[in-house]
């Protein structure tokens, strides 16, 4: 089940975190994955961990929120791969902070990451898979673009619009056999979490009390939304396109 053997696929910020979990379990199951991220030193740790296992990566310096760094990756994923079957767009950023306390370089630098990340990697990558008749793009967006989320709002706008996104693209898409689909984490143990919480004791707190009202009494780790991304992107998956898949651990049920 959910065997990608030859397939090739790109992860954006793929370095740590849930992006790393992502690119590890993808290529356990057989993908070649190019490791998209602007931190590479950390992508190519995870290129040297997935060698190290038997798989195939490379990692790519690549600034999602410009064009041209998307356009140069995506040209050094063919040189090296071929076509590309899979796009899971991961790259995200957050500060956490009241609305009113935030300022328009804030905004921009959320939005520019988050939003027109996924909007420069899907308009490079979705003329290949047009071409080669088919392919699959999955897009992280988190619970906050459902429902919202305290300190959050810029943040929980850009993950809104990356889920209206896919669904149009859904539509758009679907008669080159391309699916698009949206995974929606919960709270989830990463470093950007851990970030968040040691910026300030009200951040902190708010997480904490995440962890304790989530129904499987339990933060999300990693590998939790890894794994429904790998179904997304599986033939297994074939039939399913335009849906938003909540890994919340029951956090939200809407």
């Amino acid at each position: 089940m959910f065997e990608l053997k030859d397939k090739i696929a790109i992860v954006t910020g793929a370095g740590r975190g849930i992006g790393r979990a992502i690119a590890t379990i993808l290529a356990k199951q057989g993908a070649k994955v190019a490791l998209a991220d602007i931190r590479i030193d950390e992508a190519r740790e995870c290129e040297r961990e997935i060698k190290d296992n038997g798989g195939s990566a490379i990692a790519i310096k690549t600034d999602v929120s410009e064009l041209s760094s998307v356009k140069e990756m995506v040209n050094v994923v063919h040189d090296s791969f071929g076509q590309i079957d899979i796009l899971v767009n991961n790259a995200g950023w957050d500060k956490m902070q009241p609305f009113l306390e935030t300022t328009p370089d804030l905004w921009d630098k959320i939005i520019s990451i988050n939003y027109k990340g996924v909007l420069n990697c899907v308009y490079c990558v979705a003329p290949d898979m047009i071409n080669k008749g088919g392919g699959r793009i999955i897009s992280i967006s988190s619970d906050a673009g459902r429902v919202g989320s305290s300190g959050e709002a810029v943040y929980s706008g850009t993950k809104g619009a990356v889920i209206s996104f896919s669904k149009t693209m859904a539509r758009e898409l679907a008669r080159h056999k391309i699916t698009v689909n949206v995974v929606c984490p919960g709270p989830t143990e990463t470093p950007l979490v851990d970030e968040m919480k040691q910026d300030s004791d009200r951040n902190k707190k708010i997480f904490d009390a995440m962890a304790k009202i989530i129904p499987l009494k339990r933060m999300g780790k990693p590998e939790d939304i890894a794994y429904a991304v790998l179904f997304l992107a599986s033939d297994e998956a074939n039939f399913i396109t335009g849906q938003v898949l909540s890994v919340s651990g029951g956090l939200t049920m809407v």
